[in-house]
């Protein structure tokens, strides 16, 4: 077990100095190479392939039972029913913070499964996001409209215990990490940050802030994979 909690240590290191150098490599070069939404068509997929890696986010015992969420050209739609209370996506690149440098990356796929209270508290974020990006929306008036109705609660509060699987091997997360490490996300009213220990000197979980929604997402590195298959290296 604690060969495991190191080699994490090492793999959180190793995302943080590459997200690290993703941000440094914006801030020195203003020619971003996704500066702006590419054609709707780049971020679809064809609907049973959508369905499928959604499903991957999450154990079986998990997503065969959740609802199924596809991306269509007017936005997210049910595609199957659920009887567990999940929700499972595919999310594309807008989901992330407005600086992030994968927010119009049309190759970014993000397969997640959301527990109850995260569909009831955290989704319709996603889903408002969405909704803007496909009614033609720039980033600033992305932002004004989600800063607006946090402000005036128009988006729920967030639950607690709320959280995502993020299990799949299919995923496809950033240009630099792919589909990274099988890992669980939490999300925390933004006042809630350092309350985890997270960044801190032999800590597995990484955070991000969004300060326009006032979210933290506290992720936590998991040793398996949705199929079961492991992600730590084989030792001999």
């Amino acid at each position: 077990m604690r060969n495991s909690i190191g080699v994490f240590e090492l793999s959180c290191f190793g995302f943080l100095l590459i997200f690290t150098t993703v941000l440094q490599t914006h801030a020195q070069d203003p020619k971003t190479p996704y500066p702006s939404m590419a054609p709707l068509d780049q971020y679809l997929m064809e609907r049973n392939a959508e369905i499928a890696v959604a499903r991957s986010a999450a154990p079986a015992s998990i997503a065969d039972n959740a609802e199924v969420m596809v991306l269509g050209k007017r936005g997210y739609e049910i595609a199957i029913s659920g009887k567990n209370g999940f929700v499972c996506m595919v999310l594309r690149g807008w989901t992330a913070t407005f600086n992030d440098p994968v927010f119009w990356n049309p190759k970014a796929r993000g397969p997640a499964c959301f527990n109850p209270a995260a569909v009831r508290s955290y989704l319709p974020l996603i889903l408002k996001k969405t909704d803007l990006v496909l009614a033609g929306r720039s980033k600033d008036q992305m932002v004004e409209t989600i800063s607006s109705a946090t402000n005036k609660k128009e988006l729920p509060a967030l639950e607690s215990g709320a959280m995502c699987y993020m299990m799949s091997k299919q995923g496809y997360l950033n240009d630099q990490a792919g589909h990274w490490h099988p890992h669980l996300m939490f999300f925390a009213p933004l006042a809630q940050a350092g309350t985890w220990g997270e960044g801190l000197p032999g800590s597995p979980i990484i955070n991000d802030k969004d300060e326009v929604a006032r979210v933290t997402t506290f992720m936590v590195p998991v040793r398996i994979w949705s199929d079961g298959t492991s992600d730590l290296p084989e030792t001999h």
